[in-house]
């Protein structure tokens, strides 16, 4: 099992915080959301695998997505599956 981050033990450096502070995803999202997200993050444990096709045009916006939110679109993919399973 993955261990969890402590997200307030990371410190970044002014170049690191300047990036951050202009990025596009601290620009849309809420620190609510931001929360959110990294606990989706921390949660994430991957224990099976699954090969499906899909749209080549829907991979490339999930992809854009996932970027502006900072995390890797598989594990964006997988989270967007976990919410549909549990709602």
């Amino acid at each position: 099992m993955k261990k969890k981050i402590d997200w307030s033990k990371i410190k970044l450096s002014p170049e690191e915080q300047e990036i951050e502070d202009n990025a596009e995803f601290s620009k849309l999202a809420s620190p609510e959301f931001t929360t959110k997200v990294k606990e989706a993050i921390d949660q994430y444990n991957k224990s099976s695998v699954l090969n499906m096709r899909v749209n080549p045009d829907d991979i490339m916006l999930i992809k854009e997505k996932a970027k502006r939110l900072g995390v890797k679109y598989q594990t964006f993919i997988a989270q967007i599956l976990h919410r549909v399973a549990r709602s």
